[in-house]
């Protein structure tokens, strides 16, 4: 029974001994840790300081701060970094006196599992009780700010009222409906300010998808006549008779007007939010369909025809636009300088007025 009790000591001992050297190891890569972090702290806030300083410069470079300013600017942030320094340097000094103090038993948070965080300017210092792991939130990365944003984007969208201009024809005698016919357009354009240090002038582009419809009048339809294509009447009462023209262009404007501009430690801005604006400009791209749509009546029932035809209209789109507005709402006229028809006996050119959203 001696025996038996003596061997069990002996292993309560053996495994006492090796758990505490394993806390012991455990205990010395925790420091070691934490005196790595101090050197991190010290590169991080050296190069935040560089970074800094760098859009200082830039700001003197462009002439919206006097080198007076810019100097007394970088002692600032020089006096800042230094205490974020020593302030954070003091954070890991403390975490390594408590391991040495305690060695590796102190428990902080109320449990076992509580997590403290403690925000400093670059990332984030994450106690995780109760190991006392350090790390960071947002490891060597320094969030920048894009000083000066020069480009922006918006959706586009334009509705109104479509036709044509018929050659040794005023609009008057146009052959198609005044309301009835219509355009849509839909697409995406980028701004980018053409001067460094003013936003008056800038040159916006993109691509549009141009919907253009001519519905013609006194009960006519659009027939494919060898190379021609012609308008004639209907044998029957047509309640609805329409072309349509889809479009692929890429347009661009030069756009002038006002803009607010604002300045802060970190950026710059020029906003045209409520401000007056005019562009002009071209668009240039492709036909990528053409469909026509009659509805009538036939033996007492509803006839709906649909034909996607090429109806000789010219493949290459180009024209001349221009707006004028102000904020993202504007007035729109664009005009084809192709014809609507290739190779027609009288040429015809779509213009089309109405009003342009930049969303």
């Amino acid at each position: 029974m001696k025996k038996i009790t003596t061997i069990l000591v002996g292993l309560m001992l053996f495994f006492l001994i090796q758990n505490v050297i394993a806390q012991n190891s455990d205990y010395q890569k925790k420091i070691e840790i934490l005196k790595k972090q101090k050197e991190k702290i010290t590169q991080q806030e050296k190069q935040a300081l560089k970074l800094e300083i760098g859009e200082i410069n830039k700001r003197v470079e462009r002439g919206s701060i006097s080198s007076s300013e810019a100097k007394e600017l970088k002692m600032e942030i020089a006096k800042k970094r230094a205490l974020n320094i020593e302030n954070r340097l003091a954070i890991i000094d403390n975490k390594i006196a408590l391991l040495e103090r305690n060695e590796d038993v102190l428990v902080v948070g109320e449990a076992e599992n509580s997590i403290t965080e403690l925000e400093i300017g670059l990332g984030r210092l994450i106690f995780d009780d109760p190991n006392f792991e350090i790390r960071f939130g947002r490891k060597d990365r320094i969030k920048k700010y894009k000083y000066d944003r020069r480009t922006y984007s918006d959706f586009v969208m334009a509705i109104g009222l479509n036709n044509a201009i018929i050659e040794g024809q005023s609009l008057d005698d146009s052959p198609y409906k005044i309301g009835g016919s219509r355009f849509f357009e839909l697409g995406v354009q980028w701004r980018t300010r053409v001067f460094r240090n003013s936003n008056f002038m800038r040159l916006n582009y993109g691509f549009s998808f141009q919907f253009n419809g001519l519905k013609p009048d006194n009960n006519q339809f659009f027939l494919e006549n060898g190379g021609q294509t012609e308008l004639q009447e209907f044998d029957l009462q047509l309640r609805k008779s329409k072309l349509r023209m889809d479009n692929l262009v890429f347009p661009v404007h030069f756009e002038f007007g006002p803009s607010k501009f604002r300045e802060t430690e970190k950026t710059i801005r020029y906003s045209i939010h409520k401000q007056f604006r005019f562009g002009i400009g071209a668009y240039g791209g492709f036909n990528i369909g053409t469909r026509q749509k009659l509805k009538y009546d036939f033996n007492g029932e509803r006839v709906k025809d649909k034909f996607k035809r090429d109806y000789n209209t010219s493949d290459l789109i180009y024209g001349l636009s221009a707006y004028t507005g102000v904020g993202g709402t504007l007035l729109y006229i664009k005009y084809d300088l192709n014809p609507i028809f290739k190779d027609a006996a009288v040429e015809q050119r779509n213009i089309s007025l109405g009003l342009r959203f930049d969303l």
